[in-house]
């Protein structure tokens, strides 16, 4: 299964070349000799079905007649290297025979990737970005395991697209694995300056602040991230979770800072209730943050009041869960 930054959806979608990208095929096959045309086209023909039954050993097989009949039938060679990927076993990881596979799935990416991002179709750009993504994704740790050679691939891919946010997020993953922090905040930095409007990349760097232990740094971005995308509840609820997680976790807090956190948490959750007043997870934090106000509060009766109102929040999510399980409402 792919990884770095490959998704479950994508990776299951791939069941074979569209019909676009057969049609481009076949002009690219125009080029050859009338012989070599009709040979290419046959094996990928072949090579497409085997590849869509999952058949990926017969599918390479094809492929690679395929190509080697015509080299310019250029979408080829990502689906050659997808099924020698498919037929590599991380369980065997380090068996000869079955690194040669990775190693050849390694090198179709890269000539697919080559060839197509000079193409002039969208069809062939998209799938010059996709080859581009599952050549990172085989230099990630499950498999060759060498962030070097993924670096200037990204890079790469950051040139063919600098208004895409995911290759920005890759490359920073890579630098910040490698312990390379501040390049990792510097091109997430740019991410930013490439797409301002967009909340995942105010909320990619928010969750490296955090990994980083960055506070204030974290809070901020999630708030810009939230300032992005005013309309949605869940970036109230995230910022007032962080504040949550604050306030319960951290020893260093003195009390006045503890309060300071909790009281901007609920301002957080009350945003996020009134856009969406059934919101289960803000409703369970709103219960959560009124325990630690309560656990902070002097006077009993303000104490059980909070308490009282905590505990009447937990009731309401639950039955809120069982009417949302039991249909009611939907």
């Amino acid at each position: 299964m792919p990884t770095s930054g490959i998704t479950l959806g994508v990776w299951r979608r791939l069941r074979g070349p569209s019909a676009a990208v057969v049609a481009m095929a076949l002009m690219a096959a125009g080029g050859c000799s009338k012989v070599g045309q009709l040979t290419a086209m046959k094996n990928f023909k072949e090579a497409n079905q085997a590849y869509q039954q999952q058949d990926y050993k017969m599918a390479a097989e094809k492929y690679e007649l395929a190509v080697a009949a015509d080299p310019n039938l250029n979408s080829a060679y990502f689906y050659l290297g997808n099924s020698y990927d498919n037929l590599f076993k991380p369980s065997k990881k380090g068996e000869p025979a079955n690194d040669q596979l990775l190693e050849k799935a390694v090198q179709n990416y890269q000539r697919a990737a080559e060839k197509l991002a000079a193409g002039s179709t969208k069809e062939e750009k998209d799938l010059a970005r996709l080859s581009l993504k599952y050549l990172v994704s085989s230099y990630g740790a499950d498999k060759l395991n060498d962030p070097a050679r993924a670096e200037p691939v990204v890079q790469r891919m950051i040139q063919l697209d600098p208004g895409e946010p995911e290759n920005y997020f890759a490359l920073a993953k890579i630098y910040e694995d490698a312990g390379a922090y501040e390049n990792a905040e510097d091109i997430l930095l740019k991410a930013k300056a490439a797409k301002p409007k967009d909340p995942a990349v105010y909320k990619t760097l928010a969750g490296y602040y955090n990994r980083q232990g960055q506070f204030e740094k974290t809070v901020k971005e999630l708030e810009d991230a939230s300032a992005a995308d005013p309309q949605n509840p869940e970036a109230h609820y995230t910022i007032a979770v962080f504040y949550w997680d604050a306030a319960f976790r951290d020893a260093r807090l003195k009390e006045a800072e503890k309060k300071d956190y909790v009281q901007k948490g609920l301002n957080e959750i009350e945003k996020a209730l009134q856009m969406k007043a059934d919101y289960i997870d803000a409703i369970v934090y709103k219960g959560l943050l009124l325990r630690l106000q309560a656990n902070m509060e002097k006077d009993a009766a303000k104490q059980q009041a909070l308490l009282k109102e905590a505990t009447q929040l937990s009731d309401k999510a639950n039955t809120l869960r069982k009417q949302k399980a039991s249909g009611v409402g939907n």
